[in-house]
Order: structure tokens, then sequence, then C-alpha cells
């Protein structure tokens, strides 16, 4: 029988599908390419092929993230939703998913779901400081769905901003240009599942 190789049972420890077969699963195959690597002393190798492990998983961990992002409402188009995640711009960023809503007439809307943003502190600051926001015309308190926040819009444009704090860790954000009002931002952030986003980012 095979000993177990300090590698693997790591590996095993954190919860990887080493059952599957590596012939149709990429991740498979560079965990025992990495395992291989290890075993012959090749640790650099190894550390190259987990990489590329961790990387093919948060691409899975991402696809299912961006089903949070509702689909476009009737009289509006969207590009495909994108995940920014991992790596050295999580660290500074959080995980952000976002997604663009357009329509014929101009108007364009993006959406985004962040974690551990760095806006978060300074939201926090803004809700529990209603002065901060006082001293600015273009901000108003705002709250949807039991969630706080706040409004922006710019005298004599056409731009709003909708901005929610959702948890203690996640930021909802709706940015709109072309539009009348913001109804629109508000229609899309009604589709969105709170209770669905914050059990997937929250955590």
């Amino acid at each position: 029988m095979k000993q177990t190789s300090p590698l693997y049972a790591a590996l095993l420890a954190l919860g990887l599908p080493l059952t599957a077969s590596a012939a149709s699963d990429p991740v498979i195959e560079q965990i025992e390419a990495a395992e291989t690597a290890y075993e012959d002393g090749a640790l650099r190798g190894a550390i190259g092929h987990l990489e590329a492990a961790i990387a093919e998983v948060q691409e899975k961990i991402s696809a299912g993230l961006l089903e949070l992002l509702p689909e476009p409402l009737s009289g509006w188009q969207a590009d495909e939703a994108v995940a920014e995640s991992g790596g050295m711009a999580s660290m500074i960023t959080g995980t952000h998913l976002s997604r663009r809503y357009y329509r014929e007439d101009g108007s364009d809307l993006t959406l985004s779901l962040m974690a551990d943003s760095p806006m978060m502190p300074m939201l926090t600051m803004a809700l529990s400081m209603p002065m901060m926001m006082q001293g600015n015309p273009d901000l108003k308190p705002y709250a949807l769905a039991g969630h706080r926040g706040m409004a922006e819009h710019a005298s004599g444009t056409r731009d709003y901003e909708i901005t929610l704090m959702v948890g203690s860790r996640l930021v909802v954000q709706a940015q709109g240009t072309g539009l009348d009002d913001k109804g629109a931002l508000e229609d899309y952030l009604k589709q969105l599942d709170f209770d669905a986003i914050e059990e997937a980012l929250g955590n």
C-alpha cells in the first residue's frame, strides 16, 4: 500500500476533491502533478502546480458567485458578469463581482457586489455620522430591503448611485448614467437575493 505523502495529506485536509478522475478534471491533474514533483524533490514545480490548481478552484467558485447577479430586465441588455478575486488583488480590494447592463437609448447601469472592500470603513463611518452626509448635498441616506446605505445624485446630471452595506463585510452598489431617476437602479437591486449574497460572500 502506497504511503500517503505529507503533501497529499495536506490537500486532503483542505477538503479538495482528490477522488475525481484526473483525466477529466484539471484541478486533480495539477494536484497529482504537484505530488509527483514534490516526491521528486522539485519543490518549486510543486508550488507551481498547486497555484494552478488553486486558480482553477477559484475560477469555479467565481462562476458560481456570478450567478448572484441578475439577468437583464425587459428592454435591457447585459455584458457577461465578471469577477475579480484571489491573489494580490483580493488582498487590496477583496472579492469584486460586477455586471454591466445597458439600453439602446444610451443609458448604462453597473451592479457590483464587493466583499472586504476598502469602501466599507468609509460607508460605516458615514452611516454612523449623518453629519458627514449633510455636508454633501448630493448624498442622501437610503435603505432597501432592510439594508442601510446612501444614494448619490449630482444636480443637473443623469448620473445616479446607490450604495448599500450588507452585513459587516459586504458592499452592494448600483451605478447608472443617462437615467431619468434612480428607479432603474432600484429595479435591479430588488432582483438581488441579499440573503444568498451574504451567505456566499459574507462568511
